[in-house]
């Protein structure tokens, strides 16, 4: 009898064992924000918000919930509160129009971030650190302008948080005299015609809980989606270029005018993928090697001399030509000075530098809020930078 009972006594610590270790599992697993596995976390995120009839439509998921508000908009802007995921109160302008400010010259302070990938945090206490914003978020520099070289979507978990701050400092720094300009990179192309491989997986369960694919949530009757479409792909301020990828020599050979490609990269946001692929008009913009969003060249041993380089900037009629995209450890200067990268790999959410040019003068922007010299850096050793 006594060793009948042990036998069950034993059963019964397995199945708990086995049963607990499942239901750790499925949290993991069914609740995407959790850091570890078998740990679970609260899931917000939000607002996304869709233009309506005389109405902004508002949705956030507040731990784990899906919310729906509406708020009249019977005139510009709209105040939308807090409530969960982006933590102030948005003040919602009307539907977006091509942003075309660019170029510009006579700009006294230029700084330039690019790569954020959802490390909003990172992002904030890079510029609060370097009073481009205050304590509270809010734009610091009057009349400077700030130039975000592309790629907010992907890999972080903040990305909304992060598309919403950019947001209301465009507004703040054009109210006081200065800009924000955000440039598309190839992550705003990926996630808007569907290309989810570097999605953080806590977007997967909030587009499942909205009811809607993650890309339909920057769909072009919402805020966001709206403002992307705007946005152009390459702009000029002061003697300076700045793009995510580059200009490749295979560009130049297209011919096109700056408005033209900014034209078609908008015309072409949210197309299926093998449209833009296929489409002759789009395809040459898409390329994974020579396009804008994804060109590396400046960057592999051998690819390019300094004359090379030289005669880029000249034909693009600039001095200095600034792109994202290739991770670095820090900002710096190539091909003596006509090329600076400015991924500086905030995508890991460990460390990150700002470009400051004020009065032409390069130099980094640190964590801490110092500067240092922006430095002539060699060439990678080779090319294992990740898309």
């Amino acid at each position: 009898m006594r060793s009948h009972s042990c036998r069950l006594l034993l059963l019964f610590i397995c199945w708990a064992g086995f049963s607990t270790a499942a239901a750790a599992q499925t949290t993991a697993a069914t609740d995407p924000s959790s850091g570890e596995p078998g740990i679970s976390a609260t899931l917000d995120d939000g607002p996304y918000v869709t233009y309506g009839n005389d109405e902004l439509i508002a949705r956030w998921v507040c731990d784990g919930k899906p919310i729906k508000q509406r708020y009249p908009a019977t005139q510009w802007p709209v105040t939308i509160p807090a409530r969960c995921g982006y933590p102030r109160d948005l003040r919602i302008r009307a539907p977006a129009s091509a942003d075309d400010r660019l170029p510009i010259s006579g700009v006294d302070t230029v700084v330039a971030v690019s790569d954020i990938h959802g490390q909003y945090e990172l992002l904030l206490r890079l510029l609060q650190a370097n009073q481009v914003v205050d304590a509270q978020g809010n734009w610091k520099m009057g009349k400077a302008h700030l130039v975000i070289n592309g790629d907010v979507f992907d890999r972080g978990p903040k990305v909304t948080e992060a598309f919403w701050l950019l947001y209301a400092l465009q507004q703040q720094a054009a109210d006081a005299g200065g800009g924000v300009h955000f440039l598309i990179g190839n992550h705003e192309t990926m996630t808007l015609y569907d290309d989810l491989r570097y999605l953080n997986d806590k977007y997967w369960r909030v587009a499942q809980l909205l009811g809607t694919s993650y890309p339909a949530l920057y769909g072009q009757d919402t805020v966001l989606g709206q403002w992307l479409h705007s946005a152009p792909q390459q702009g000029q301020v002061n003697d300076m270029l700045f793009l995510h990828g580059g200009i490749s020599p295979q560009y130049l050979q297209l011919g096109l005018s700056r408005q033209q490609n900014n034209d078609r990269y908008r015309a072409s946001l949210g197309l299926p993928r093998y449209r833009v692929k296929s489409d002759p008009l789009y395809a040459p913009l898409y390329d994974g090697k020579t396009s804008p969003i994804w060109y590396r060249g400046y960057f592999h041993p051998g690819e390019l001399s300094q004359a090379d380089v030289d005669a880029i900037a000249r034909q693009s009629g600039v001095e200095h030509i600034v792109v994202g995209h290739t991770s670095m450890n820090h900002i710096g200067s190539y091909f003596n000075g006509r090329v600076i990268a400015v991924d500086s790999s905030i995508k890991h959410g460990i460390n990150g530098e700002l470009l400051f040019v004020e009065h032409g003068r390069m130099s980094r922007g640190l964590l801490d809020g110092s500067r240092a010299v922006l430095e002539d850096r060699e060439l990678p050793d080779s090319d294992s930078h990740d898309d």
